[in-house]
Formats: C-alpha cells, structure tokens, sequence
C-alpha cells in the first residue's frame, strides 16, 4: 500500500529541490515514488502544479507505438505497410494523447487543489506518493530540511519520526498542524 506524504516550504523553490534528492535517492534504490505533485504559490498568489508524470505525452508515446505496430500490420494486408505505419502512428499518438489527457493517475487532484489553497505566497508543498522506501536512509538525507508536515497516511511512530528528522523542535512554531488521512 502507498502511504502519501504532503511537506510544505517556506521558499518556492525548496519543493523542487527536494524533488530531485528524492529523485537521485529513486535512482539508488532507496525510496520507489509512484507519483509527485509540487504545488508553488507565487506572490500574486496563483498556484501552479507540476506533476512529474506527464500522462498526456506518455499517453501519445505508447498510442504512436502502438498504432504504428498495428498500422503496419493491417498495411501488410492491403500491401502498403508503410502508410499503414504512418496513419496507424498517428491515429494512435493522437488517441493516446487525448486519452492520457483525460487520465487521473496518483495523487487525488481534488486533495491538491485543496491543499495547495492553503499555502502562504512565495511557498511550496511537494505531494508524495510511496511504495516504498527505506527510512533511515532517507530520513538521514533531509535531516533539518525545516519543512513542516502537511498530510500523511503514516502511523503516528512514524510521523513523528519524519518530524524530527525534518524540522528542529526548537524552530518550530507552536501553532503547526497535522491532519491524518
């Protein structure tokens, strides 16, 4: 079961820098993310979201292949395989981008939304969705990171483990909240 963790940052910029730790950590085996979500409100206040799969292009890279494949074939049997493999390409990139487009995939887009409307200008939240991961190896790397827990599906020993490993105690403002999923 994926376990979702949401991290909010003073800066707007510390979410993506966080993103790619976790990304070279992915690369060594350490954490398995299935989905990220970075949500950044600049100063006039309008948030903007990256995702970090981007399903319309994935969708039209496997619809191309695909049509492609499959417009070869049916072009073997009418003895023109090569506009077979242009017009299946595509059809299938076409369809597969609108159908990549349509797809929600990961993190609940109405938990983002939701979420993202409560972060202060010139900040960040950075949406996680786990398979896996190996936490005192990971933990080690953001130690001190200062970012404060937003939403998490952990259980509570290791919420708070995460805490501490994240935010000094001594720089932390009474008033943070968690809310549990």
């Amino acid at each position: 079961m994926s376990e979702l963790v949401v991290l909010g940052f003073d800066d707007a910029d510390k979410a993506d820098a966080v993103l790619n730790r976790l990304v070279q950590l992915e690369k060594e085996y350490l954490i398995d993310l299935e989905d990220a979500v970075i949500a950044v409100r600049d100063d006039t206040g309008k948030v903007r979201l990256k995702q970090s799969v981007n399903l319309t292009a994935a969708g039209a890279a496997s619809g191309g292949l695909s049509g492609a494949l499959w417009g070869s074939l049916v072009g073997l049997l009418f003895l023109n395989p090569l506009a077979g493999l242009v017009v299946g390409g595509a059809l299938g990139a076409g369809s597969g981008a609108l159908a990549g487009s349509m797809a929600d995939y990961g993190i609940d887009d109405d938990l983002i939304k939701k979420l993202a409307d409560t972060i202060p200008a010139r900040s960040s939240a950075l949406f996680l969705l786990i398979r896996k991961v190996q936490p005192e190896k990971v933990l080690a790397e953001f130690k001190g990171d200062h970012a404060r827990l937003l939403r998490t599906s952990l259980s509570p020993e290791q919420e708070s483990r995460l805490r501490q490993a994240l935010v000094d105690d001594t720089l932390t403002p009474p008033s943070t909240t968690v809310a549990t999923a």
